[in-house]
């Protein structure tokens, strides 16, 4: 059997293909790199229709009830990847350094000769802290269900992360620098930091044993012993809500403008991923909670 691949913007007929029922999408991308050596696999998706989603790895020919003789597969160039764990520790390891370049030259950047204060050292010990977390979570919990994204996210990323990381510490740092007026409020940020990163983590492994290694196993996301994950019972996606807990913590604990700032642009675009990953579990699963929320309990 001969198919053609076409371009999957212009329709334009690319290649063509000599195949059988029993040819993967894996077999094609083989084929296709033979004749097109710049690409490589996690570049390339296949699509029965300019509409459809992209076709999985192991889908067969012969999964294809109207595919014969002359059909087409639409063929689109996902451009340069590069591996969801490389672009996650550069956006983390980066406001590491960032938020320290403040905190230890502040000599060199303010003029200041006095040292840092309680407070300012303990806003370091948070920020840093969380970030430390996530380099860890990337390395030893996350598991990816795509290899790879777009290489123009890591400088898209990467300019979000640290440049917020620059203006919370210019502030945070600075020798002018006013913590918040009450020792209440100061706990009261620490411990809602606190409880958001523990629920954070807590989610963090939970996702992780709810799919073996080595596989892309979806399931329903329920809670297990841990306490914190009770919240999987109200949202699909509760480890996106602690995380904007602890940055609400945060920017109670140190009431920097740029904190809250960051909380609510981090929390907005969550609530995205949260409702786009909410309604692709009630598309799976048929037996999806109903009453669940995407992030925020009871309400969206």
């Amino acid at each position: 059997m001969k198919i053609d691949i076409a371009d999957g913007r212009s329709g334009k007929t690319l290649l063509s293909l000599e195949v059988s029922k029993d040819t993967t999408i894996t077999d094609i991308k083989k084929m296709h790199i033979k004749q097109k050596p710049y690409l490589y696999p996690t570049r390339m998706n296949y699509k029965l229709s300019l509409k459809d989603k992209a076709l999985s790895e192991d889908a067969k020919i012969a999964d294809f009830e109207t595919f014969c003789d002359g059909s087409v597969l639409y063929f689109k160039d996902l451009g340069p990847q590069i591996g969801w764990s490389t672009v996650f520790l550069a956006e983390y390891i980066g406001p590491i350094f960032t938020y320290l370049i403040f905190y230890l030259a502040r000599g060199p950047i303010y003029g200041a000769t006095d040292p840092t204060t309680t407070i300012q050292n303990i806003a370091c010990a948070m920020y840093v802290g969380h970030y430390i977390k996530r380099v860890l979570e990337t390395i030893f919990i996350h598991r990816f269900s795509k290899a790879t994204m777009p290489i123009g996210n890591l400088f898209k990323n990467c300019s979000y992360y640290w440049g917020f990381s620059a203006f919370i510490s210019y502030f945070v740092n600075h020798p002018l620098y006013t913590p918040a007026g009450c020792n209440t409020c100061l706990y009261i940020g620490l411990g809602t930091y606190l409880f958001g990163e523990l629920g954070n983590l807590s989610c963090h492994i939970a996702f992780k044993n709810m799919r073996p290694a080595g596989t892309k196993t979806r399931v329903i996301p329920m809670p297990n012993s841990n306490p914190f994950t009770l919240l999987f019972n109200l949202v699909s996606c509760p480890n996106y809500t602690y995380e904007v807990i602890s940055w609400i913590g945060f920017s109670i604990f140190t009431c920097v403008f740029y904190a809250a700032l960051f909380a609510v642009v981090g929390g907005g675009q969550m609530l995205q991923w949260a409702l786009g990953k909410h309604r692709n579990y009630k598309k799976e699963f048929e037996k999806y909670p109903k009453g669940r929320k995407a992030m925020i309990p009871f309400i969206m």
